[in-house]
């Protein structure tokens, strides 16, 4: 029986570097799942490999037919992004396993459409004020630093990512990243003892 393993946690907090040097590794044969979203590219993405880059339209269409698994809507200071998981095809729980970064909220909605039994939270924290200094330095990189977004994402993870909540969602086990390859350790670990 295949198994979801969801890396979650606050905006910059590695998750991103984490997922991809797993998924480079290749020892733990993970596959990936694909989001879709409606925000444009960023600088150095690709549609079909971080996400599936979509209109409003696409996201209605595949609403209509009934396989939306989760979907978030962000009120950004650029309008309504979103961001959702499609049951495409894509996901066979009978003969694989899967690495998926995903929010808390969409954690909860993959858990309740797949089963408990199927998908595994990965919790990754990291102190507010290095989380600060990595999204800041992260947002220079791009041609179009977007910083009124940056920080709207960065007090919206106080909420979205609380201690009620991540209680209520039954996350107990937490990966502290403050050096990233022994993270990247930990966490294999932890899915190859799964």
């Amino acid at each position: 029986m295949g198994k979801i393993y969801c890396i979650m946690g606050k905006s910059s907090s590695g998750k991103d570097s984490i997922y991809k040097q797993i998924m480079e590794q290749g020892t733990l044969a993970l596959k990936p799942i694909i989001p879709y979203t409606t925000r444009p590219l960023r600088d150095g993405e690709e549609d079909g490999r971080e996400y599936h880059f979509c209109s409003e339209e696409m996201v209605q269409e595949l609403g209509g037919k009934g396989v939306i698994v989760e979907l978030r809507a962000y009120d950004t200071v650029y309008g309504v992004w979103k961001y959702f998981t499609v049951d495409d095809g894509q996901i066979d729980l009978e003969h694989s396993n899967y690495l998926y970064i995903v929010t808390l909220e969409g954690y909860v909605k993959i858990q309740k459409y797949f089963g408990k039994d199927r998908v595994v939270p990965i919790y990754i924290e990291v102190e507010d004020g290095e989380r600060l200094l990595r999204a800041i330095d992260r947002e220079r990189q791009q041609e179009t630093p977007h910083y009124e977004e940056m920080c709207r994402r960065f007090l919206a993870d106080a909420s979205d990512f609380s201690e009620e909540k991540l209680r209520e969602a039954g996350i107990t086990k937490r990966f502290c990243n403050r050096e990233l390859e022994e993270t990247i350790c930990e966490v294999t670990a932890y899915i190859g003892s799964r």
